[in-house]
């Protein structure tokens, strides 16, 4: 036994790596990373009426929510400690047009919720998303005029859409449509109205992904779309232009970057911070949420452990934070330890 010993301690060079893995305070005292409340965004869906929740059959555990109980569930991730809600309309059908011009409602289903959020929970910040995708009668996140998504007015429309977020509350926009010159021109609306504090989260890098389909049931475009996103949307093969798109936003005024989906692109992830230095977050989008539920319900996962495990995984690849289903369950686990 001895003489093998010394043989391992030939080899390594006397570099053991187990024995700061030996116990479980070596093992938090070389820890790396670590995930925290401070670290979660929780994304809730909005419908119109009151005193419903309305649970989502794709997403197990996540409900779409009147303003009401937005208002309620804002409070409960205040007092958990989230900093931040991302929240999405699931509109009427009859407000829903090809230009989706109920984005421009001073008063639509975003905007009350905004309000009556941060006039309950003046403290937890609220993160509007200004695409037009929950507002078209077509699914697309852009004004649709003939077979194209036109980019530049689909610009003027969400950069006026911002300001009147903006007025309703929002703290962060945060614009996922993916048009071209976007962040400057809703940096431009929003400083000429006043807004010169309310912050741009852009979706940097959002890809042309299979990961969106329980989010397109949740605020029931699914159904709706004609035909794909892939003129606007990245290629799932290109991290390179993914980066090059980044920075166009960087160089327009984007405070923040995000990258969506989350974990099939890491090294996106990577790359941003390591590119641009600015605070980067990802979406663990509800393709995510919903296979890792899927699969803890079926007993072939450990759901608690894979959940903890994929958002440190975001933070290691260099994430200030993570927009997450998982938010208000990670959350509890957290202040149980």
């Amino acid at each position: 036994m001895e003489n093998k010993t010394h043989l391992v301690d030939e080899i390594t060079g006397h570099r053991r790596m187990r024995r700061n893995r030996k116990a479980d305070w070596t093992r938090r005292l070389v820890q790396e990373n670590r995930l925290t409340v401070d670290d979660l965004i929780w994304p809730i869906f909005i419908i119109p009426g009151t005193g419903i929740l309305e649970p989502i059959p794709a997403m197990p555990g996540v409900n779409r929510m009147t303003v009401d109980k937005a208002v309620e569930a804002a409070k409960e991730a205040a007092d958990l400690g989230i900093p931040a809600l991302a929240t999405f309309p699931n509109i009427e059908m009859e407000l829903r047009d090809e230009t989706g011009s109920n984005s421009l409602e001073k008063n639509n289903l975003i905007n009350l919720a905004s309000a009556a959020i941060k006039k309950a929970v003046p403290n937890i910040g609220v993160i509007t998303d200004v695409a037009l995708d929950p507002f078209t009668s077509h699914g697309h996140d852009g004004i649709l005029r003939g077979n194209e998504i036109v980019n530049d007015e689909t610009v003027e429309q969400v950069a006026r859409a911002a300001v009147y977020q903006a007025d309703a509350g929002a703290d962060i926009i945060a614009p996922s449509e993916m048009m071209d010159g976007r962040i400057g021109a809703i940096r431009q609306a929003l400083d000429a109205a006043g807004h010169q504090s309310v912050g741009i989260m852009s979706y940097a890098t959002k890809f042309s992904s299979g990961f969106y389909g329980p989010y397109r049931e949740a605020i029931s475009t699914g159904g709706l779309l004609k035909g794909d996103k892939k003129t606007y949307y990245i290629d799932p093969a290109n991290g390179t232009e993914a980066v090059r798109d980044a920075a166009l936003d960087v160089e327009e005024g984007a405070d923040m970057l995000m990258v969506k989906p989350g974990l099939p692109y890491l090294d996106i992830c990577w790359r941003l911070k390591e590119a641009f230095g600015l605070p980067t977050f990802a979406y663990q989008v509800s393709g995510e949420y919903a296979m890792i539920k899927a699969a803890a319900a079926n007993g072939w996962i450990d759901g608690d452990k894979v959940m903890m495990e994929t958002l440190l995984a975001f933070k290691r690849a260099g994430c200030d934070g993570i927009l997450t289903y998982f938010a208000v369950e990670v959350a509890r686990q957290l202040a149980k330890k």
